[in-house]
């Protein structure tokens, strides 16, 4: 009889938890993806889509049923061309498998060292494009500037930054405590809604947040305001506090041996 209570057990109690929890973990995962990458707009349009439906529906609105049963396939292909930056982002984040991946390592991305170049060319108002590269491959960007692989260090940032240099005007990609490569182009986002103001080194550096995991710092050559482009959205004008603060819980940084865990502590 314990064989039978226990096939019991299994079938009316442990599996229904186990298929209610994994539903609802893919089901946030997916929210927290359509949040990042702006396809919330996506679900909202399709909502209404399926709301009209329903109501043409159950009203017998014959015509209206009509026409949108004839206009399926081709609101399938527009919703895809529209929001194709949104749905190649989401197919990215997916691809990188951090759903099931629990723990992770510190980088040495030396933020200290980074920071204090970024400060003192702030307040010359030296534009700055720098690319903390995560788990998606960037060898394309890293490709189109100047390979260097050289450690890392604040005399190498204000080189690259601080000089009318053919390296300034392009984005220096840095990882495990390298600077990869400088003079790099970004592509520019195709967010209709960015600020006019914003000049092309916050369109690259959005662009390059809406299409990969990247994380990018963003100096204003015109303001010196400090900005960070992550997730598909800009926070701009920040102090260096609080880009420290946000890069260590991004990058999930290690400091004496300890996980920083708390969320980056921007808005929007």
């Amino acid at each position: 009889m314990d064989w039978f209570v226990n096939l019991w057990l299994l079938k009316t109690v442990i599996l229904p938890l186990l298929d209610i929890g994994i539903l609802s973990y893919l089901i946030y995962n997916v929210y927290l993806l359509l949040v990042q990458t702006r396809a919330i707009q996506l679900v909202k349009g399709t909502f209404l889509v399926v709301l009209i439906y329903a109501l043409a529906f159950f009203l017998q609105l014959h015509t209206l049923l009509w026409i949108m049963n004839s206009l399926a396939t081709v609101l399938v292909i527009i919703v895809a061309i529209v929001f194709q930056p949104e749905l190649r982002s989401i197919f990215t984040r997916i691809g990188q498998g951090e759903w099931f991946r629990f723990n992770s390592t510190g980088k040495p991305y030396q933020l200290d060292t980074i920071l204090n170049a970024v400060e003192v060319l702030a307040e010359q108002r030296r534009g700055i494009l720098i690319v903390f590269a995560r788990n998606v491959g960037l060898k394309n960007i890293i490709d189109s500037g100047t390979r260097l692989n050289a450690e890392l260090s604040s005399s190498l940032i204000l080189t690259i930054f601080g000089h009318d240099t053919p390296l300034h005007d392009g984005a220096a990609v840095i990882q495990a405590g390298k600077v990869l490569a400088a003079g790099c182009f970004l592509p520019l986002s195709e967010q209709a809604d960015i600020r006019r103001s914003f000049g092309t080194r916050h369109r690259a550096a959005l662009g390059l947040a809406e299409e990969t995991d990247a994380i990018v710092l963003i100096v204003s050559e015109e303001t010196g305001a400090v900005s960070l482009a992550y997730d598909a959205n800009l926070f701009y004008d920040l102090s260096i506090d609080e880009a420290r603060k946000a890069l260590k819980a991004l990058l999930d940084f290690r400091e004496d041996g300890e996980k920083e865990r708390e969320e980056a502590p921007i808005e929007e």
